[in-house]
This record gives C-alpha cells, structure tokens and sequence, in this order.
C-alpha cells in the first residue's frame, strides 16, 4: 500500500493533472494499491471532497486544522491513518505533507518528498504566506524534507542543483520528473479541420497570428512583464492576436479596450483548456527572473507543445530555457523572431516532443525506481 499525501492543495487543473492522474497512473502501471490521502481547507470543504472523489473515488479527502501555521495539529490524524491502513511507502507533496510523514510515520514506513519547487524562496518571493512564525520555519522544514526523507522526486535538474547548493544534498536517491500533461492532452486529435473548427467557433480569422497565456494571475506569473511586452506586439500587427485563458482582471480589460479587436479572454473549465490552446500557435511562458521560477517545472510548457504551439519562453525558466535551443521548439523572450504561422508539420512536432518527454508512460522508469524506494533495499 502507498499513501500520496497532500496538504491545503484544493481541485484544480493542476491538481488533476499533477495528483490525480499521477495515482491513477502508479496504480494501473505498477499494480500497486495507493491511495490520495488529502488534506483540505474547511472552506468549502464538502463540494471540494466532492470534486475530488468524482475523480478518484478511493480518496480520503479530510479536512485540515484550520491556519496552515497550526499544520502540526494534523499529526494525530496522519499517524492514525499510517497504523489502520500500513502503507509501505508515503509520498509527501509539499515540504509540509512531508513533513506530517516523517513525524508520523513507524520506522519500517518510507517517505518520499516530492519536491514541486524551492519552497522557502517561494514563500518570500511572493508572500504565499502571511504567518510569520511559520515563514521563519520554513527554511527548516525544507531542509528537513529533503535531507530526511528516504528518497526525492525533482520537478527539474535546476531543482536538484539548487537542493545541492543551497541545502547541502549530495546523495543519489532521487529522481527528475517534470510536470506532466494529463490523458485529456495526451489523446486529444490535432488536425488542421480541428484547429480551423475551434479557431472558428471562438472567431479567430485563419490568417491571424494567435499568442495565448493560459494559466492564473498569480504573483510568481509575472503579468506585468508580460504586458510589458505584448503591448508592442499588439501595436505592431492586426493580425496578431492574444488569447487569454484566465480570469478576466482591470490588465486585461484595458489591454481589451486599447486593442478591442486584438485581445480574447476566456475563463474555461479544465476539460475545454485543450481544444482552446490549440486555437494557438504560440505559447507565452514568461516569468521573472526569480529562484522561485529559475527551478520551476510549469506544466504549461508541456500542454502548450502538446497542442502544437511553440514556445516563447524567458531565460533561466527551470530546464525548459534550454530545452527549447536543443529542440528547436521555440523562442527566448523578448520577441525577436519573425512572427509567421507555424506551418501544420511544425505543430505535429511540437506535439510529438510533448509526448515523447512529457507523458507518465515516457517517466516509467523513474515511477518505478520510487516505488523500489518502499522496500528499503533501494541500490545506492
């Protein structure tokens, strides 16, 4: 039995795509019982509960101590958990789900931290959080889940580097999974009739040139650089277009006011995120210059090839900056390339390099050298 733990992480695209499917994958892949145990906020709780065991029914979805600073109050319940159902092997996503396994777990249980980013640097980057006692503790915690654990799982190479840097890592127990698209882009059709089909539905001419941002407004995605940007790209040619997959915010409606024939934004359910992106031909994929982004692994990067767009990416984003000088697969931010449509054979590239490096099935083998890490015997 595994457990992959999980804590204030609510449904989400992301959480589908990255949780989710990554339990429906280990279990059918490997034949391995696993279980989400997943700790939510109380807000909300029953429709969130809801929303996650329509997915995945086996679910235990509990709700956290309210304030993520009293997260040590959920030990208890964790370690009731570990002694009813004897999990071999717990998989901690974030530094304190990991956290709650290593103070709860007996001496024979394994714990894998699965390291999603530079957590501290996030934390303080982009005040993720306001508890300031807890923001003092961080640092530690992190140390701890990546120092203590039995084995690790990097979203990036730059993720690994900077746990050796920065935290003193030197063993080889871990390995490199990025994010990874989910089956709804993995099985999608992409073929000029659906393309021009979709573009025409949301009323994209077929000559236009299409730049689309898909994803939330948060700090760490650096939309005020990326307006900064797409202002002059818009002013340079009518037949560019942007399409937003967000929210709608006051940037986006003046961006909609100046450029009213330009500029699209649409807030759709994860399911129609595929069929929207492929209206595209090239992602944006631009981030500041900040340790929280120079480790990341957006899993946009992988959706965005995966519908056939190339990529405009910012410099020293995780390993993606370079991946697209060895691929050919798109182009260094600021724009400074000639803006032609891609042609359909360049889109069936780009989708054949995001399921060629970006599938679970592609990340088999280091699926199973986690699942080696339960039995305690796991080879240096």
């Amino acid at each position: 039995m595994i457990f992959y733990l999980s804590y204030n992480d609510g449904p989400s695209g992301i959480f589908s795509s990255q949780v989710i499917d990554v339990v429906k994958f280990i279990r059918s892949e490997f034949n391995i019982p696993i279980r989400l145990v997943a700790f939510i906020s109380i807000r909300n709780f029953l429709k969130q509960r809801r929303s996650i065991k329509q997915e995945l029914p086996a679910a235990i979805v509990l709700p956290m101590v309210p304030g993520i600073g009293r997260w040590r109050w959920n030990i208890f319940s964790v370690y009731c958990l570990l002694v009813l159902f004897r999990p071999k092997l717990i998989i901690g996503r974030s530094v304190i789900a990991t956290q709650l396994a290593l103070r709860s777990k007996n001496p024979k249980q394994r714990v894998v931290y699965d390291g999603r980013g530079a957590i501290a640097a996030e934390w303080k980057e982009y005040k993720v959080v306001s508890d300031q006692k807890l923001l003092n503790e961080i640092e530690g915690l992190e140390r701890s889940a990546i120092l203590d654990s039995d084995f690790r799982i990097a979203v990036s190479g730059q993720l690994l580097e900077f746990w050796q840097t920065n935290y003193g890592y030197k063993g080889r127990k871990h390995v490199i999974i990025p994010c990874t698209i989910n089956a709804a882009f993995e099985h999608m059709n992409l073929n000029e009739q659906s393309i021009a089909r979709q573009r025409k539905l949301i009323g994209i001419k077929e000559e236009d040139v299409v730049f689309v941002y898909s994803g939330s407004l948060a700090g760490w995605q650096s939309f005020d650089l990326l307006r900064f940007y797409i202002t002059p790209l818009l002013s340079s040619e009518r037949k560019i277009r942007i399409l937003f997959l967000t929210d709608k915010d006051a940037n986006i409606a003046k961006l909609e006011v100046e450029y009213p024939e330009q500029v699209i934004c649409r807030k759709v359910r994860p399911a129609e995120v595929p069929a929207m992106l492929m209206c595209a031909d090239y992602g944006l994929l631009i981030r500041e210059q900040t340790i929280t982004n120079r480790v990341a692994s957006p899993v946009k990067f992988a959706e965005y090839l995966a519908c056939g767009l190339k990529v405009v990416i910012s410099d020293h984003l995780g390993d993606y900056s370079e991946f697209i000088q060895t691929h050919d697969c798109g182009y260094a931010f600021p724009i400074s390339f000639a803006i032609i449509k891609p042609s359909q054979q360049e889109k069936a590239k780009m989708r054949g390099l995001a399921l060629n490096y970006f599938t679970k099935k592609i990340h088999t083998k280091a699926y199973s050298e986690i699942m080696k890490s339960g039995t305690g015997n796991y080879a240096i």
